[in-house]
Parts: structure tokens; sequence; C-alpha cells
């Protein structure tokens, strides 16, 4: 589907090149289409640009979606080492996107976004962000009620930045284990570890 094309191009382009720097020329010539689909489908560059926003939030609520979903069904209604489990589950579905393939387009239009934040990011957080922090920060509560809600949230970034350490500072991940990219071995050395350092601070508050 034309879209389909146009929307991942586009979301290669403007993370590599930010909004400014992108062409609505070569992403069509990189689609194998002329220009007016883009005018046709979106309206123009800013009408692409959101739609890619809304194209990454998309896939990772289809990825994260289920998850999330269970998670939320189950919150208040599990034990607390249910709960912990539910958490670890929901971090560990998070670093095994941020492992595959298709985050690293994503990540770089994202982090452009996370650092000068227009309506993109909107839509990205509205759209995808938002409800797995708050699924997360819900479950937060009933693993760790020593905590009030401000510890709570900043928990739940930390431990979620362990996660996507995974993907934008990947250059450093495969520096720092002597490799030229992370296979399989690899990522399951760093899902494991990350469960076991998440778990030390999600059973802190027990007795």
């Amino acid at each position: 589907m034309i879209q389909t094309r146009l929307l991942e191009t586009a979301i290669d382009q403007f993370g590599r090149l930010g909004f400014e720097g992108a062409s609505t020329r070569e992403i069509a010539r990189a689609s194998d289409t002329a220009m007016s689909s883009i005018t046709y489908h979106f309206g123009g560059k800013e009408g692409l640009y959101l739609a890619a926003a809304d194209h990454i939030a998309k896939q990772v609520r289809e990825i994260l979606g289920p998850l999330r979903q269970k998670a939320e069904e189950l919150a208040g209604n599990s034990t607390r080492e249910q709960t912990i489990e539910l958490l670890l589950a929901m971090l560990d579905g998070f670093a095994q996107m941020m492992l595959r393939l298709e985050s690293e387009a994503w990540s770089r239009f994202i982090v452009r976004e996370q650092q000068q934040p227009t309506e993109a990011f909107e839509r990205l957080y509205q759209g995808a962000m938002k409800a797995m922090i708050e699924t997360f920060v819900l479950l937060l509560r009933g693993a760790r009620t020593d905590l009030d809600d401000a510890e709570c949230r900043a928990t739940a970034i930390m431990l979620f930045g362990q996660a996507l350490v995974l993907r934008v500072g990947r250059a450093s991940v495969c520096r720092a284990l002597g490799v030229e990219a992370l296979g399989e071995a690899e990522g399951t050395l760093l899902r494991t570890r990350l469960r076991k350092t998440a778990l030390c601070i999600l059973e802190e508050g027990n007795g």
C-alpha cells in the first residue's frame, strides 16, 4: 500500500534529518511514487509528519497493547507477587521492542520529538506512551505501597529508562559488551539483568 510505504520512508527520513531537513521529494522518490501522492494522502509535509507519528504509535500499541490490557484487567485483583510479575512482564515486553530492528527508525523520530516536542509528540504520547506508563504506575502502587504517587512515577521512569537504553544507547551498549551488534545471546543477557535489577527495586518495600 502506497500510504504505508510513504509512512515508513517518512519515519526514516524525518528521524535521520528532522522535519526541516527531510525532503518530500526524496521521500516520494524513495517510496517509488509521485510527490502528488503525499499531497493526496496526507495534505503535505506537515500532515505526513503527523501521520508518521500516528503510525509509530499504532505499531507500538499493537506490540504492547495486549500485555498492557492484561495488566490493566488484573490490577487490583492480584497478589503482590503476581503484580510484580505483571510489572516485570511489561518491562520485558518493552525491552524486547527496543531490541527489535523496526524500533531503530522509530527511536530516531521519537528522540527528536523528546528533545524538541511538537504536536507529533502529543500524538506519540497520547497514542501509545501514556497508557503504558499509567498502567505501569497503577501496578507499581500495588507492589510498592511505601511509595507515594510522585515516587511511583519516578520509579517507573527510571525502570523504563533501563530498557530504553537498549535502543537509544545502542552504540554504547555494544561497545561496553565488546560486540559489533546485539544478537540473541546479548539480548537475553541484557533482559535477564534488567529483570533482576527491576526485581530488587520492586521487592524493596516488602516487609
